[in-house]
């Protein structure tokens, strides 16, 4: 592969479209609700969900050169970012937020990347906060040696991805009224809202807090497509305490859901969205009659504490 070699995400036999799948759950039913599961959990057994939707157009634009992109210590990103390099035969740089972390033995989600060959380089957290100014960038690929690398933003949310992700919304088409989606930074909602027909909305649910998200996916879909797509709302309620925080009362929603449906719930965003799902069908937010459609963008993994 010579560096002007654009590779083709095609050749990582993605499961397009994803299956929709209907949930049968008197939670819903009996408010006169249908739940659809979008199962983007299934396109791809290591590009899971909307990594694989984010990631596809942006290894097309690397085009044979490293990418470069950013994470936590435990980020689904960076171990999909690093499985397709080793797929496609891409080197693959990631910029780990934890300047310590460097000292300690590599957790089971950062040694997998590093076996995709992953070079990893960390940071220390003020430096991390800093990393989209451009001198903080610049110094960032110096250090690694990568001047030319494809940068992808942390989560994969640039304007690339969006519209990547924007298929996500014509996959659906008007087979769902609503369809909802837990949201990082921003990304997948402002494609998916993009792609729906007139007459649909997109529902998001943030998993962080700082009621922040709303100007971030306005800013993404202005940069994807020169200004607002789509109907999108969030509601901002269900984060939990914040990204990667979790209660006992959300543990047992998701366990009961997965016993109910026979879905393994991811906890950090699928389960926030499915408890916040059922919360609003029992508010009344839905008009009987509603067919809603959550996106499964992740599944499990047992190496996350």
């Amino acid at each position: 592969m010579t560096s002007r070699d654009a590779p083709d995400p095609a050749v990582l036999a993605p499961r397009l479209p994803s299956p929709l799948r209907e949930a049968a759950d008197e939670r819903f039913t009996r408010h006169g609700l249908r739940l659809l599961l979008k199962r983007d959990d299934l396109i791809h057994p290591e590009l899971v969900g909307n990594k694989w939707r984010k990631l596809a157009p942006n290894l097309q634009a690397a085009a044979g050169r490293t990418v470069l992109t950013f994470g936590g210590a435990y980020s689904n990103h960076l171990r999909a970012t690093a499985a397709a390099g080793r797929l496609l035969g891409l080197p693959t740089v990631g910029v780990v937020r934890g300047h310590e972390l460097a000292d300690r033995p590599l957790n089971p989600s950062l040694a997998r990347c590093a076996a995709d060959g992953m070079r990893l380089h960390f940071v220390d957290r003020s430096t991390y906060r800093r990393k989209a100014e451009p001198e903080t960038l610049a110094a960032v690929l110096r250090a690694v040696g990568a001047a030319d690398a494809h940068v992808v933003p942390e989560g994969g949310s640039n304007a690339l991805a969006v519209r990547g992700c924007r298929a996500l919304g014509e996959e659906l088409g008007e087979r769902a009224d609503v369809v909802a989606v837990a949201c990082g930074t921003g990304g997948t909602l402002a494609g998916l809202a993009a792609g729906l027909p007139p007459g649909r909305r997109a529902l998001g649910i943030p998993v962080l807090r700082g009621g922040f998200l709303g100007d971030e996916v306005q800013a993404l879909q202005e940069r994807a497509f020169g200004g607002r797509r789509g109907a999108w709302s969030l509601d901002e309620r269900f984060h939990f305490g914040g990204y990667a925080r979790t209660t006992p009362e959300l543990d047992a929603f998701a366990e009961d859901f997965s016993a109910r449906h026979g879905l393994p719930v991811e906890r950090l965003y699928v389960a926030k969205l499915l408890y916040a799902l059922v919360t609003l069908a029992d508010e009344g937010a839905f008009p009987r009659g509603t067919t809603i459609a959550a996106v499964v963008t992740g599944r499990p993994f047992p190496d996350r504490p």
